[in-house]
């Protein structure tokens, strides 16, 4: 429970943007918080995500296609920063798992 309180201002700094997860994880880097390093990694791999696929896919000219990318991100990242704020480890859907297999040297 001490851990997740600990945790749980830089968990919820690690949403709000790509800066917000670059402090994110320089704040954890001397606390070394579990709940924490759980939603920088999260919360890097959205935004990765975000980026990443963003630009590729704002070459199609199809409105469906850029509102379901959309809207995928933000519902990630809604639920990332919602279990950051209710203090609870949830994995994002899909793609959650990946992220803390790739990002897993963020502690």
């Amino acid at each position: 429970m001490d851990t997740i309180q600990e945790g749980k201002k830089i968990a919820t700094i690690s949403y709000i943007t790509i800066i917000g997860t670059i402090v994110a994880a320089t704040m954890n880097s001397d606390a070394k918080n579990t709940f924490a390093a759980f939603h920088v990694r999260q919360s890097l791999g959205i935004f990765i995500t975000f980026f990443g696929f963003g630009y590729i896919i704002g070459y199609f000219n199809s409105w469906m296609i850029t509102s379901a990318f959309w809207v995928f991100i933000f519902v990630l990242w809604m639920y990332g920063f919602l279990g950051a704020l209710e203090g609870k480890a949830r994995l994002v859907p899909l793609v959650g798992p990946l992220y803390q297999k790739l990002f897993k040297g963020i502690n």
